[in-house]
């Protein structure tokens, strides 16, 4: 059976190291934003308004194919652990996971499937896979979508398309996302010159957690502006064929990186592993920062003492709230900072 304890004792599908072009590619996020029609937009309604249009949503999903056995969690009864852990992985935004009555997060099995109902949007519906699949999670969404769609009447305009709360999801209301390990692009010191080329071409760039989030450890999300005026199909296509050539940029810098610092960059790989296998205190920053340096030596093959997957799995097991949630309260810094030491070397023991 599907239970919150069962997600936290498994890794989300997405750090699998499974999908297409992994090595650079952790994931492939995609996000449908629907609103009810007839009913106050989440900013305008009341806190009564919100509860019976989460009910509805909640209603129409139980009898989704795709939803069979889902978490259905109401925000106002999850610890704050539970939020946190489901920030951590990206089931829910921040703002949404501290908002007031009426929310709810839905989470299907492997987190292939998520929702958010009563964000910015009354449904936030999204898939996320590993590695580079726009396309297909792209399907996936549109087929529950439209499942949910013979029981929910959404606010839609012939001429404008869905109707959102942010003008830039008005039309399809589709967002695609990939998050990127781009290292060797920043330490041959072009990511600012790739990233600004990859603007211009009207895309958004953000750090690991998303929207207003640092770019910890070269991971970089790598988004759709704009929906109106184009099909979700062509959407997906671009950030595919997008995120396909800056996963050729990187790999070639990772070569560069390899020819001209080979020896150095070998041993920076191995301390990396060293300390990360043998810290007894360690913090979430330098986590990220380990990780990512021997996330680039696993791919570009200097180390084989682990795998990607379990890398991208310390990306997330690692992070405050996960450590929150086993603790069973709140953590000191420093009992934290030993937990998640004891967590690291454990993980990477298991991969010997």
């Amino acid at each position: 059976m599907w239970t919150f304890e069962t997600m936290m004792h498994e890794p989300p599908g997405w750090v699998s190291a499974a999908g297409p072009r992994s090595d650079v590619i952790l994931s492939t996020r995609v996000r449908l934003a629907r609103n009810l029609e007839g009913s106050s937009f989440p900013n305008r309604a009341t806190d009564e308004e919100l509860v019976a249009i989460r009910e509805r949503v909640l209603s129409a999903m139980a009898g989704s194919n795709y939803l069979t056995n889902a978490l259905f969690i109401r925000m106002e009864e999850a610890s704050p652990a539970t939020k946190r852990v489901l920030v951590e992985r990206h089931l829910a935004s921040p703002d949404f996971a501290d908002g007031g009555a009426g929310r709810a997060t839905v989470v299907g099995e492997k987190e292939v499937v998520s929702a958010m109902v009563n964000e910015e949007d009354h449904l936030r519906l999204q898939s996320i896979r590993s590695g580079l699949q726009p396309v297909d999670a792209g399907r996936l969404v549109q087929r529950i979508d439209c499942e949910l769609e013979r029981n929910l009447h959404y606010a839609f305009a012939s001429d404008w398309g869905y109707l959102t709360a942010c003008p830039t999801n008005v039309g399809t209301g589709i967002r695609v996302s990939v998050l990127a390990h781009l290292l060797g692009l920043a330490r041959g010191g072009r990511i600012a010159q790739v990233l600004g080329s990859v603007s211009k071409l009207g895309l958004s760039v953000r750090g690991f957690h998303g929207e207003g989030s640092a770019a910890l450890g070269g991971f970089f999300q790598i988004s759709n502006q704009t929906t109106l005026g184009q099909s979700e199909e062509d959407i997906a296509y671009t950030v595919e064929r997008v995120a396909g050539q800056l996963a050729g940029l990187e790999l070639g810098a990772r070569e560069e990186l390899g020819r001209k610092h080979g020896r150095r960059l070998s041993d920076e790989v191995h301390r990396a592993y060293d300390v990360l296998s043998n810290a007894r205190m360690i913090s979430a920053e330098e986590v990220m920062e380990k990780a990512s340096t021997l996330r680039l030596g696993v791919a570009l093959g200097l180390i084989d003492e682990v795998d990607l997957g379990s890398v991208n799995r310390l990306l997330v097991v690692t992070q405050p709230g996960h450590l929150m949630y086993v603790h069973g309260g709140e953590p000191t810094e420093a009992q934290r900072n030993g937990a998640r030491a004891d967590l690291v070397r454990n993980e990477l023991k298991s991969c010997e």
